[in-house]
């Protein structure tokens, strides 16, 4: 099929390249003409696993190409897939300014028939403003249909994700729009749940604020953990083999961040106030999750008595790893606090330094975990990254001026840890 797919960002990029590997010629349009032109030479506006091997090969396979120009992309595509932001507006809301220009000048340019689909996580109803949209700025008498096709791309397994997914969720109207979307989606095996367009929407915030949820009960149930002298590890394990429940987005810790689940949760609220309902539940898992950030604080603060003018070395800036995205990262909050408190803060991240030297100021940024450590009063752990946990303890232990970790990931054991001499404090165990 001939595909646009309108938006560059971490889903658009990773959708287009993964439609071109299925066999489809696409254009992958972005306004942003930096970013296209960096994409005519591979560089990749960030880091995501096997992303630019990907783009690569289907570059050079001429199934993808970029391109500024939306003119362009939609007179040579008969499916438009819109993948722009939906950034949070100051009350949660999202904020679809750029979906809704998108849709207009779409109007503009069809020359057919074309198929268009909210890839975008976007409120419910949002399908119905897009087929007004169209129907408003229209030019001539063309047919057109819209559909839902919401993502469920994980940051740092996007590639994965759209090429093994667990389900797709396609939103139609129709059989036609239905059957092209079915047969695009055919060669990936996966199951392939139809609904309306609103349903469909409905399904993308409800899966990541019940994934929220989980993470939320999680952290709660390690703040009780730690009341009674549990260990919250082998709680989330005997709870999560359990099938009804399962062991993912059981790991308790500092808190959920990303781009997702912060403005999902957020949003998925404001949805129900508009409708008459009070999500108290979400509320709560929103609550919970900000409190989870303020308590490392206090862990820092109770392994050292007095912040102010001690060295904290930060394991770890990106919200997960994986990826070098710091939308929402916990780490921006947490460090934020230290250094209001007075604390001097060393930072080192495999992935997000460069993103990092955007947003942080006043702080040091390590070449690696060493000189991280190297003497800081503290070493702090807040995202889980493989190579963190490889690291030579020993080492560390020398190079630090007192020999202290908050481990807001749970990477290490507990006991290993004082064995070693370590004055150590996990996320609900003891």
């Amino acid at each position: 099929m001939n595909i646009c797919v309108v938006g560059a960002g971490h889903v658009g990029l990773v959708s287009a390249a993964c439609f071109a590997e299925l066999g489809n010629q696409v254009v992958c349009m972005d306004n942003n003409r930096p970013r296209i032109a960096g994409l005519k030479k591979s560089v990749m506006p960030f880091y995501e696993p096997a992303l630019k091997e990907l783009v690569v090969k289907n570059v050079k396979g001429k199934r993808l190409v970029f391109t500024a120009s939306l003119e362009k992309a939609v007179k040579k595509s008969g499916v438009i897939f819109i993948a722009v932001g939906t950034p949070p507006k100051e009350n949660g809301e999202a904020d679809l300014t750029d979906i809704e220009k998108v849709t207009q000048k779409i109007a503009h340019y069809m020359p057919s028939y074309r198929l268009i689909v909210e890839k975008s996580t976007v409120p419910v109803e949002t399908g119905r403003w897009l087929k007004h949209t169209i129907e408003v700025n229209l030019r001539g008498k063309k047919k057109f249909d819209v559909a839902s096709n919401p993502e469920f791309l994980r940051e740092g397994s996007g590639v994965e994700d759209f090429m093994r997914p667990d389900r797709i969720v396609l939103g139609v109207e129709n059989k036609k729009a239905e059957g092209i979307l079915k047969e695009l989606y055919r060669p990936l095996k996966a199951p392939i749940i139809v609904t309306d367009i609103k349903s469909a929407e409905l399904i993308k915030h409800a899966s990541n604020s019940f994934l929220a949820a989980k993470i939320s009960f999680i952290n709660a149930i390690a703040n009780i953990c730690e009341r009674v002298g549990a260990d919250v590890a082998k709680v989330a394990k005997g709870v999560g083999l359990d099938k009804r429940i399962g062991a993912k987005f059981l790991d308790a810790g500092c808190g959920y961040g990303g781009f997702c689940f912060p403005k999902d949760v957020e949003a998925f609220i404001r949805i129900a106030e508009k409708k008459g309902y009070d999500f108290q539940l979400l509320k709560a898992v929103k609550e919970i999750n900000e409190e989870q950030k303020e308590l490392t604080v206090k862990k820092i603060e109770n392994a050292l008595w007095n912040i102010k003018g001690k060295t904290i070395g930060i394991l770890g800036l990106s919200f997960k790893p994986g990826t070098d995205d710091l939308r929402f990262a916990p780490s921006i909050d947490i460090i934020g606090r230290l250094k209001l408190d007075g604390a001097k803060i060393r930072v080192f991240d495999p992935q997000a330094m460069e993103a990092a030297n955007k947003i942080f100021k006043e702080v040091k940024f390590c070449r690696d975990v060493y000189e991280t450590a190297k003497g800081s009063d503290c070493l702090v752990v807040l995202t889980e990254w493989n190579e963190f946990k490889e690291i030579d303890l020993k080492k560390i232990k020398r190079l630090l001026k007192q020999p202290v970790i908050v481990d807001g990931r749970n990477i290490y054991e507990p006991g290993k840890m004082k064995k070693m001499g370590f004055k150590y404090f996990g996320i609900g165990r003891s």
